[in-house]
């Protein structure tokens, strides 16, 4: 993970994601951003100037958010589906799974990126009880440019789902964008 910008300007708008991501860390590297364990609750906290902004949670800290809320969610699905990382952007009432996938050789992966309105429905289903929307994103390595990939990359997109190159920008996102960066983006 890389974070700075291009050449002298060193902005931080986006994040730079790269074959082991760690979101909260990323986060926390972002001027005007901290991370904060909040007692009692899964996940951290996502604070910018202070502010509560939104909650980031990791892998089965997902899990634990849902039970936090009441929520069984072997009630509403059948099998659980583990997310990269979950990000909860307040403001926006939305939860964004977001999936990395860093490739460089032909793989399992390649089939995976086709399980994204499956996995996205199962998330809606969950956190249906709390009124909030689902975002699916992929960020995907440079691999995935390459012309074989076009159809499943329309596909991704045709069923409401997303994708990123490297990064994802914070404005995009929903989240404040510290001022000086024009684009919002985690680099």
């Amino acid at each position: 993970m890389k974070l700075g910008g291009v050449g002298g300007a060193k902005t931080v708008n986006g994040l730079n994601f790269e074959k082991r991501v760690d979101l909260s860390k990323a986060i926390s590297l972002i001027p005007g951003y901290k991370i904060t364990k909040i007692e009692n609750k899964a996940g951290f906290g996502v604070f910018f100037k202070e502010k509560l902004v939104a909650r980031c949670f990791k892998k089965h800290d997902f899990y634990r958010f849902l039970e936090e809320e009441n929520i069984q969610w072997q009630k509403i699905i059948s099998s659980r589906l583990i997310p990269d990382d979950a990000l909860l952007v307040i403001v926006r009432e939305t939860l964004f799974i977001i999936e990395v996938k860093y490739q460089s050789v032909s793989g399992s992966v390649d089939e995976k990126l086709q399980t994204c309105d499956f996995k996205r429905k199962q998330y809606l289903k969950l956190v249906a009880p709390l009124g909030l929307r689902v975002e699916y994103v992929y960020v995907l390595s440079d691999w995935f440019k390459n012309p074989r990939y076009k159809d499943v990359l329309d596909y991704v997109h045709s069923v409401n789902c997303h994708y990123k190159f490297n990064e994802i920008p914070l404005a995009w996102l929903g989240l404040p964008v510290p001022a000086g960066n024009s684009t919002g983006r985690f680099n």
